[in-house]
């Protein structure tokens, strides 16, 4: 089989691991040189491709590679930019395969979650059509782990990993100060559909006197009345109430408590804070003092607390995309298979793109407890696994030692895209 080029984009919102997936297939495919050529990454995700922007990964040395590993954020920008259907925006799916052709790609791996998905599928059914086939793989990317079908989205067990031991923290802060001060504290964490990583929060504590002593997921509708009166009893109980509060969570209706009335370039509903909602809540009618904090992008950044198995799961998607490329499959996803929970072991699977596209996957009701504010045993026995292990970058002057790659442009061939 003659020599071709690669193509490897991160798309959306980034992890604490998404790079260590990029180091995964960026070193696999050097690995197969008599069959990648080179490997093009998108500067800024899929427009990259769209706008003949990409960088020649080539040109990045072993060790700047290998240092992607431990290194956070996007290395080569992300986008949330969705192409949508192809009856739609066909003209758009064209250009890719335009821009492959021109600099012979014939392999394209898609960093991402369920939207990435949906477009890697596009693309490798267009390609066929046009008569230039591409061997689209999804690797799977989500703090939020929604994505169907793999036991565990990579990304998530540092995330959760961050949210948990933040949990337990502020908690002890927070437990200190009570009697002459603040009474109640909310996390409010990522998961606009599936409470995962709000329930990650409740490893923190074991018990109904530990923090947190609240949970609110976006899978139940939120009680009014049986929240302030769990504040209030936790507040009379331990002298203090912790509350986790998923950015997801939603009314009797289904409208999110934080709904901001707009929406972002994927088409979902921009939320603006459903922590300060409980807050307002909590001291409008309880009249206790309270903080709140909104982890945003400190609990999907946060290399310098990785978990261990998050980061090996990461490169391993990564490391598979490659070698499933090669073996001739198209239009799937790695997966994560476990094997059992005590002791955690885990496998590489694989599923196809039809059944992961635009699917999401919500927190099961077995992982949330009766009352509705906490997890479950189950819950304890999936989440726990996930958040084993440190796996601390280099450090220098104290700080984490990052890498910062050289990005070098591939020249352009083609004419400028407009959108």
């Amino acid at each position: 089989m003659p020599k071709t080029n690669a193509f490897y984009a991160q798309s959306g919102g980034v992890t604490a691991v998404i790079n260590a997936s990029a180091c995964g297939v960026i070193e696999t495919a050097r690995r197969h040189r008599a069959r990648i050529g080179r490997v093009f990454a998108g500067c800024n995700g899929i427009l990259g491709a769209l706008e003949e922007e990409l960088i020649d990964t080539s040109r990045e040395s072993a060790a700047a590679i290998a240092a992607l590993r431990h290194t956070p954020g996007g290395a080569f920008g992300s986008a949330r930019y969705k192409l949508g259907s192809l009856e739609e925006n066909r003209a758009q799916y064209e250009r890719l395969i335009e821009v492959f052709q021109a600099h012979d790609i014939r392999y394209f791996f898609y960093n991402g979650g369920g939207d990435s998905a949906d477009t890697c599928l596009k693309v490798s059914q267009l390609g066929a059509r046009l008569g230039y086939p591409v061997t689209a793989i999804h690797v799977p990317k989500t703090v939020d782990n929604d994505l169907p079908i793999t036991d565990v989205s990579p990304g998530f067990g540092s995330a959760a990993k961050y949210v948990a031991v933040s949990t337990r923290e502020a908690a002890l802060d927070v437990a200190s100060m009570a009697r002459t001060s603040t009474r109640v504290f909310i996390l409010e964490v990522m998961g606009r559909h599936a409470g995962w990583l709000a329930a990650a929060a409740g490893l923190a504590g074991q018990g109904r006197d530990e923090a947190p002593h609240i949970i609110l997921f976006p899978e139940l509708p939120f009680d009014r009345a049986a929240f302030l009166a769990r504040v209030q009893e936790s507040v009379g109980r331990c002298g203090y109430c912790v509350i986790v509060v998923s950015e997801g969570a939603r009314d009797p209706q289904g409208r999110f408590l934080a709904d901001a009335g707009t929406t972002d370039a994927f088409g979902h509903r921009q939320l603006g804070g459903a922590a300060a909602v409980i807050a307002g809540l909590v001291k409008s009618e309880l009249r206790l003092k309270c903080h709140y904090a909104i982890a945003d992008y400190l609990q999907r950044s946060a290399r310098h607390i990785a978990s261990q198995v998050d980061v090996e799961q990461a490169y391993a998607v990564g490391k598979a995309a490659v070698e499933l490329a090669l073996e001739g499959r198209n239009a799937v996803m790695p997966t994560i298979v476990r094997r059992s929970s005590h002791p955690y072991r885990w496998q590489v699977g694989t599923a196809p793109l039809s059944r992961v596209a635009n699917r999401e996957k919500p927190l099961p009701r077995r992982f949330i407890r009766a009352d509705g504010f906490g997890i479950t045993a189950a819950a304890r026995r999936y989440l726990g696994p996930l958040v084993q292990g440190e796996a601390y970058p280099p450090y220098r002057d104290g700080l984490p030692d990052y890498v910062s790659l050289r990005k070098s442009p591939v020249a352009k061939k083609l004419a400028p895209w407009s959108r």
